[in-house]
């Protein structure tokens, strides 16, 4: 944890259910992220969202009133896409079409990986059994992200994790997790940063994926109630996540 003599430098803060929930601004979000940098802390946005290309991202947080600079942004598909570019692999990509051209860029004929993001409705029975029969022969599982489900317009719908992990099991594979909670994931947005660890606080929705993958890489965190957040989310990590009612309350933390 910070300390007077190490104070807060960092702010990485979770996009959906954080700042907006689908088309919805957090109340209060745009002025909180405006204090931060009155405060002249370093921020980065960090999201597993898979749906959007980081420019539309970009223009969504731009037209919702949050100016976002292209390298405070780190995406879980980024990351998984210098992934298999580092590795040398060729993909077979179940991900959504919006972010599909990234990866088949990267693909040919032969896959020697499968890359599985949150798809939507392609997400079906005959392209997961395609993705089943490609990990069992190649043996390498990338997974964008490992989130259970997230908050669209106030429903909750099923994220990535579950096919994952249902891929995974069946084949006997143990994914890499490109993405939160990755540690390696949270070590890159550190990087980018003139700041420790311990200075980088982690503000989201995901007692999971945000609050608990930030706290096992040495970060602080903070679990918001808006979003995906149910009542009891805090206790289902030991110890229990600190919470805020919401990001419009991050003042009481500068």
């Amino acid at each position: 944890m910070a300390t007077p003599s190490s104070p807060l430098k960092a702010l990485f803060i979770d996009l959906s259910g954080v700042l907006y929930d689908g088309q919805s601004v957090v109340p209060g979000a745009t002025e909180a992220i405006a204090l931060a940098r009155k405060k002249g802390l370093t921020l980065r946005f960090v999201t597993n969202t898979a749906t959007k290309s980081r420019d539309t991202i970009l223009d969504k947080l731009a037209g919702m009133g949050f100016s976002v600079q292209a390298e405070e942004l780190f995406t879980a598909p980024d990351a998984a896409l210098t992934y298999l570019q580092a590795h040398h692999l060729s993909p077979y990509a179940l991900v959504h079409p919006s972010i599909k051209p990234l990866f088949d860029a990267e693909a040919n004929d032969k896959p020697n990986c499968v890359v599985l993001g949150d798809a939507r409705e392609d997400l079906n029975y005959p392209n997961l059994n395609q993705a089943f029969r490609h990990t069992m022969q190649c043996r390498r599982l990338i997974a964008i992200g490992d989130n259970k489900y997230f908050s669209d317009e106030g429903q909750l719908c099923l994220d990535a994790g579950p096919f994952v992990r249902a891929i995974a099991w069946a084949s006997d594979v143990e994914p890499v997790i490109m993405g939160k909670p990755s540690r390696a994931f949270f070590d890159q947005v550190v990087a980018s940063t003139e700041a420790e660890p311990y200075q980088c606080l982690m503000i989201g929705d995901d007692v999971f994926g945000d609050v608990e993958g930030a706290l096992n890489t040495g970060l602080q965190a903070r679990l918001v109630k808006t979003g995906k957040y149910r009542t009891g989310d805090e206790c289902k990590i030991n110890p229990a996540a600190n919470t805020l009612n919401s990001i419009a309350d991050l003042d009481t933390l500068l």
